[in-house]
């Protein structure tokens, strides 16, 4: 996850320190994901695009943590995590395949300043892959303050299966970028392009900020296209995923 200086011109995004959460429904959207939503004790409310840190601790002293951002909004009385199951990975691997409901977590958060939206101004949001679970936060808190025409979405994956929240975001109008398959009666097969993109930024005005999220290579391919089609940079807020 980069790491950026918050945005002096706004209040300080929440932060909140270690809690432990008690697990309260664990489903598995794909092969290789869990969807976790947690009962979080004294819980200090959320920005859209804020993240949890998750820490597993072994018997042996071995400690391990890592972050996932949330996918609920600030309205949602429990903490929604969307964690791909990583290869090797030692925190998403007990995520995936260990953990029940009534198993306790300790996790920190909100944690984050940069990648935040507040639902005030006009955004863009373009995620990749796992990239999008921010984004459904802002769209269901957009959703929830009544401010949906304030917010575009762009959502990009390999196929159908591969899109987190696939359903909740077609059915919010986001655009669907499927390289691999393409949608029945709508775009066609194929990366992500400037054209995607285009329709959002014609009437773009002041104070509308782009956010991209996803792995290193899409968030920077993303970034080009935005760029390439005249957002200033200091415009987009761009948040990696992946090893560093």
């Amino acid at each position: 996850m980069t790491e950026q200086v918050a945005d002096s011109t706004t209040a300080p995004a929440p932060t909140g320190a270690w809690r432990t959460a008690v697990v309260r429904e664990v489903r598995h959207p794909h092969p290789r994901a869990v969807l976790l939503r947690l009962e979080v004790p004294d819980r200090i409310d959320h920005l859209p695009g804020q993240h949890y840190v998750v820490r597993l601790s072994a018997p042996d002293g071995y400690v391990a943590q890592r972050s996932y951002s949330l996918s609920s909004p600030a309205e949602d009385p429990l903490v929604e995590l969307y964690v791909e199951r990583i290869d090797d990975g030692e925190v998403s691997g007990y995520l995936a395949d260990g953990v029940a409901v009534g198993d306790r977590l300790d996790v920190r958060g909100p944690i984050g300043g940069w990648f935040v939206w507040r639902g005030t101004t006009p955004a863009l949001g373009v995620g990749g892959g796992t990239g999008v679970v921010p984004l459904v936060a802002m769209l269901r808190h957009a959703q929830a303050v009544g401010a949906t025409d304030l917010l575009r979405l762009v959502a990009a994956a390999r196929t159908w299966d591969d899109l987190p929240y696939a359903d909740e975001l077609r059915d919010a109008g986001a655009v669907l970028a499927l390289s691999r398959t393409g949608l029945a009666g709508g775009r066609p097969s194929g990366r992500l392009a400037a054209d995607d993109l285009a329709p959002f930024l014609e009437d773009r005005g002041p104070g509308w900020t782009s956010f991209v999220c996803g792995s290193a290579g899409f968030a920077d391919s993303a970034t080009t296209l935005l760029t390439g089609l005249g957002v200033p940079d200091a415009d987009v807020r761009v948040e990696r995923f992946g090893p560093t």
